[in-house]
């Protein structure tokens, strides 16, 4: 049988055959055999070696390709393989048996020039075995291949030569030879050996995991993994490629049908005979049923992937396999966050977990236990050196200390991450881990500068983003939402309002819940209250019954503030009191501290500041120490409110003295709010301080603050809200 050049009797049957390029191959190892030691330089010949081995691994590639891969190396051995190919191709067909012949005599000798256990001696008996299985009219096939090869070689050659000389380098200079399979190798290729096809598989796999960028275009891919599949439907590993290629571009009928067909095939070539350990075909089963619902969780078929979960687990626990129990328990907290009625099957999971030594976390638990908790997890994880489990768990704590309100450690735990060697070797070259934990610590890292009013840097961090997972990558969702968030803040600070509407839609595609409750941010803040409070007594609904507590207490801060904006401060109070109750029953101190604030706020409305000072002086801390820049201006703004209005029954030198205080504490707010360029506010600072020199007597103070108000507030029409009627 011949295809595409490539002669082979038995496509299966045999783990390597005589293609042209091997020929070519053969002749370059002759060659370096025959040349001395003396007529090739020590750095020529280690150049030399480090080639060889993507030589002998990858998929066949043109012969100009070749000539230049050598030439880099060493120049002087490319004219002399050249001359030999050429010779042979315009020979005759005894030059191309006689050159077999002579093959053999490189293991001869006490001292022969190739070793047969190495690994150009298995590749020089496989390539000999494989030419003498061939019959006549084989080899006849082959020889012809082998002229057509060395032709189209030569009109490559003479075609590059005519190129400029400059156009050249700069291509030279932007192929990566040793890094990746390129589309022009695999395209010019015939049927990839078994040894290739292998070495494809891994390498393509291993870009897919680590560095998506390098690796090929998903329709490249898929063309190459069809072609794969035609000559062998039952290679399996093939099919899990074609599973996670599909993947990429979220085709879930055909990903579904090759992670079926992966397993399906993986079974029937195992040893049947092996019982369900580790190596048997239980092992499958349970790994199998794993994936399909993560697959099926990924395109949000939440039935369908619990019921595959419970498969996985059950499979696992009667295998005693740890690792496949870690990664479900994983998959059952995103299952979770999707469907309520999942947190069921979550505990008693988690209860079974205390046999096989996992940790355990329960909601509402202080950080010092559920780091803990984290720890054990971690032991077992280093111990075993699993490598993506423990980048997992740090992208898991940097997310915990953001949610309890310390982004000084999740700040620590995200660089960590960034700064660790993982424990894999990466190979073809990657030098870096392109998984979906690095992905949320740069998010994380991003919306933590943008917090600071670094806004520069946080764009810096979204740019290393979006080169290192493109828009059709798998996690590139995360920084999408992270870009869309942080434009939405800062066009809210700015005052653009309509900008950050417009913003909306993006987000909401990305996520439901986020983008309803951004929505709801703007028509409160235009002004539209009616329609705000209905959209969000909605979300408030949906966030009760997806146990989703982190947003059921912004939204109810939200619903507060809409309240005391419509002049109603007493029904706000219940609203904040469940908020703090379920920040306080959750240990989110953060959430706890903002709505301290706008309780502390609630009551200076109401008319008793004495008690909002008293309140404020409880949550200013942890807010000052951990809090974004935004909420730091907040609370000195809040602060120098509740100060005036206090000093309204001091004497005069006393009222003076407050007066001072309060305008040191406008300051501070006004170089937050600077920071973030939230001109809204600096418009409600620049009023309350000339207020403020006014009382005091200080004219020129007093003038130059009314000008910055009056320029600001010219650019930021009020919508019909008084000023300084919000937090």
């Amino acid at each position: 049988m011949m295809t595409n050049g490539v002669v082979h009797a038995n496509l299966f049957g045999i783990k390597d055959w005589v293609t042209p390029y091997k020929i070519a191959v053969l002749v370059l190892l002759n060659e370096m055999g025959r040349t001395g030691e003396g007529a090739v330089s020590l750095v020529e010949r280690r150049k030399l070696n480090q080639l060889l081995l993507p030589l002998l691994q990858g998929p066949d590639i043109t012969l100009s390709k070749l000539y230049k891969l050598i030439e880099e190396s060493c120049p002087q051995l490319a004219n002399s393989v050249q001359i030999r190919i050429k010779l042979m191709a315009e020979g005759e067909l005894k030059d191309m048996e006689q050159f077999f012949d002579d093959l053999s005599d490189s293991f001869s000798g006490t001292e022969p020039e190739v070793h047969k256990t190495s690994v150009v001696g298995l590749f020089l008996r496989h390539m000999i075995l494989a030419y003498s299985k061939l019959s006549f009219s084989q080899v006849f096939k082959l020889y012809t291949a082998l002229q057509q090869y060395f032709q189209n070689g030569e009109k490559k050659t003479v075609e590059d030569a005519d190129m400029d000389r400059e156009d050249a380098e700069r291509q030279m200079e932007k192929e990566e030879l040793d890094v990746s399979v390129r589309e022009e190798e695999v395209s010019c290729s015939g049927p990839l050996s078994q040894k290739q096809a292998e070495f494809f598989l891994s390498q393509q796999a291993a870009l897919l995991k680590n560095d998506e960028t390098k690796a090929l275009t998903p329709a490249s891919l898929q063309k190459e993994l069809n072609n794969l599949l035609k000559f062998n439907p039952d290679f399996a590993e093939a099919h899990y490629l074609s599973y996670l290629n599909n993947l990429r571009v979220q085709d879930v009928f055909s990903s579904t049908h090759s992670l079926l067909h992966y397993f399906d095939r993986l079974i029937l070539t195992g040893a049947e005979g092996k019982s369900n350990g580790e190596e048997g075909y239980g092992r499958s089963l349970r790994y199998a049923a794993l994936n399909l619902a993560a697959l099926h969780c990924r395109f949000g078929h939440y039935q369908q992937a619990e019921l595959a979960l419970q498969e996985a687990i059950r499979i696992a626990q009667e295998s005693n396999d740890h690792v496949c129990l870690q990664h479900c328990l994983s998959w059952l907290y995103v299952l979770g966050q999707k469907r309520a009625d999942s947190y069921v099957l979550l505990e008693h999971s988690v209860k079974k977990a205390v046999h096989f030594g996992l940790p355990r976390a329960f909601a509402g638990k202080t950080a010092n236990k559920l780091m803990d908790a984290l720890k054990d997890s971690d032991l077992l994880h280093w111990k075993h050196s699993l490598s993506e489990l423990i980048d997992i768990s740090i992208a898991q704590k940097t997310a915990i200390w953001r949610l309890y309100g310390r982004s000084t450690m999740a700040l620590q735990q995200a660089q960590m991450l960034l700064s660790m060697n993982s424990l894999e070797s990466v190979n073809a070259g990657v030098q870096q881990n392109n998984t979906e934990s690095f992905a949320v610590a740069l998010c994380h890292l991003a919306e933590l500068h943008a917090e600071q009013g670094c806004f520069a840097a946080a764009a810096e961090v979204l740019k290393h983003l979006r080169e290192r997972f493109p828009p059709n990558s798998q996690h590139a969702q995360l920084w999408m939402l992270c870009d869309q968030k942080i434009q939405f803040d800062r066009a809210m600070n700015d005052g653009k309002f309509h900008l950050a509407d417009s913003l909306v839609t993006g987000i909401t595609a990305l996520n439901g819940i986020e983008g309803v409750y951004r929505k709801a941010v703007v028509m409160q803040a235009q002004n539209q209250m009616t329609e705000a409070h209905k959209l969000l007594q909605k979300l408030l609904t949906y966030c009760q019954k997806l146990k989703n507590t982190e947003m059921v207490i912004s939204v109810l801060l939200s619903v507060a503030e809409l309240y005391w904006r419509s002049s109603s401060p007493t029904i706000a109070m219940p609203v904040l009191l469940e908020a703090l109750a379920l920040s306080k029953e959750y240990r989110l101190q953060y959430l706890a501290s903002e709505t301290v604030l706008n309780l502390a706020y609630a009551q200076l409305i109401l008319g008793i500041p004495e008690q909002a000072l008293t309140l404020l002086h409880m949550a200013i801390e942890p807010i000052l120490a951990d809090g974004a820049i935004l909420d730091k201006g907040r609370a000195m703004f809040l602060v120098s409110k509740c100060q005036v209005a206090s000093a309204a029954s001091y004497d005069p030198v006393k009222k003076a003295e407050a007066l001072e205080a309060a305008i040191e504490n406008l300051n501070e707010a006004k170089n937050y709010f600077a920071k973030v360029d939230c001109r809204e506010r600096i418009r409600d600072v620049a009023y309350f301080q000339a207020r403020l020199y006014h009382a005091l007597g200080k004219t020129q103070e007093r003038n130059r603050c009314a000008m910055l108000f009056r320029q600001l507030h010219q650019e930021l029409p009020s919508h019909g809200v008084p000023l300084i009627n919000h937090l």
